[in-house]
């Protein structure tokens, strides 16, 4: 079995560093969410799961420290548990802030909370009892990402994204809205990564002749690095999501120099893909140690 998430653990991508801060995890029922995958795949695959048969999920977020500047990408769950009875799982979190002071930072130092998109385990920190967490920083979110989130009606949708007393009034005159491309900050820019939800991006950090891409949620499971046709129920356009999925796998393969960075898998947050019979994600210790 894994580790039930990710540790907390840094990288620098040339002057950057890039720290992986947990929050807690999810454990889901594999063919539920990935419905079209086969049990062989699994099987072949069970230090992706815990004890009882469960696929776990890291849940977190991503401190990002560019010169002077702190930037987190996403705000992982929250502080609470959730049962999610439609997947046969359990939403846990509570640990960001603990996470982000064992690396150095408190809430009030944070210049910019960057979210990839507004699903609700990656907004569980923006407010608390109405306030802004991170109250003196800019918020930033992919164009139409807000958007979309306030004007959806459906029940099932509206479940898993942005909780509208608890995120999106706190947001509603903070949030700014940022094109693909857009910079952030020094070295990190914004790249459209849509189809998981329509506003979804990436983070591309840069500095000298290093690069790295917080994926967000283009994928769920190393697998999907694989195989850009395992599709998870939770993306709003399937489609979309797997050409986003093969577009970026397609990249990081092509340049095996750039890091990838995903708050969901539950080994390490940062890896590599490396060709081996068709791609396959490789942690980044291991493919140092190469």
């Amino acid at each position: 079995m894994s580790a039930r998430h990710a540790p907390v653990e840094s990288i620098d991508v040339g002057d950057i560093r890039v720290t992986y801060l947990p929050d807690g995890d999810a454990s889901l029922s594999a063919s539920a969410i990935f419905p079209a995958a086969n049990d062989a795949l699994w099987e072949a695959h069970r230090e992706l799961f815990d004890d009882d048969g469960k696929l776990l999920m890291s849940l977190g977020g991503f401190l990002v420290e560019s010169g002077d500047k702190k930037i987190i990408v996403d705000l992982g769950f929250g502080d609470m548990t959730v049962p999610f009875p439609p997947v046969d799982g359990e939403f846990r979190g509570g640990k960001l802030l603990t996470s982000l002071r064992q690396a150095g930072v408190e809430p009030g130092d944070v210049d910019v909370v960057f979210y990839t998109h507004m699903h609700l385990d990656h907004v569980g920190w923006t407010a608390q009892n109405g306030e802004l967490t991170f109250p003196n920083a800019r918020h930033v979110v992919g164009d139409g990402e807000f958007d979309f989130w306030q004007g959806v009606t459906d029940e099932g949708l509206a479940a898993v994204g942005p909780h509208p007393e608890a995120v999106q009034a706190p947001l509603v005159n903070r949030i700014e809205s940022v094109a693909d491309g857009a910079l952030i900050a020094t070295g990190v820019n914004v790249l459209a990564s849509p189809g998981h939800t329509p506003g979804h991006c990436s983070a591309v950090i840069s500095s000298g002749q290093e690069r790295a891409i917080i994926l967000g949620d283009v994928v769920h499971c190393p697998l999907q690095l694989a195989d850009g046709d395992l599709r998870i129920i939770f993306d709003v356009d399937p489609d979309v999501a797997a050409r986003t999925r093969d577009r970026i796998a397609a990249e990081l393969e092509g340049d095996p120099t750039t890091i990838g960075a995903d708050g969901h898998f539950s080994g390490s947050a940062f890896g590599r893909i490396v060709p081996a019979s068709g791609r396959r994600w490789v942690d980044l210790a291991e493919t140092s140690a190469r």
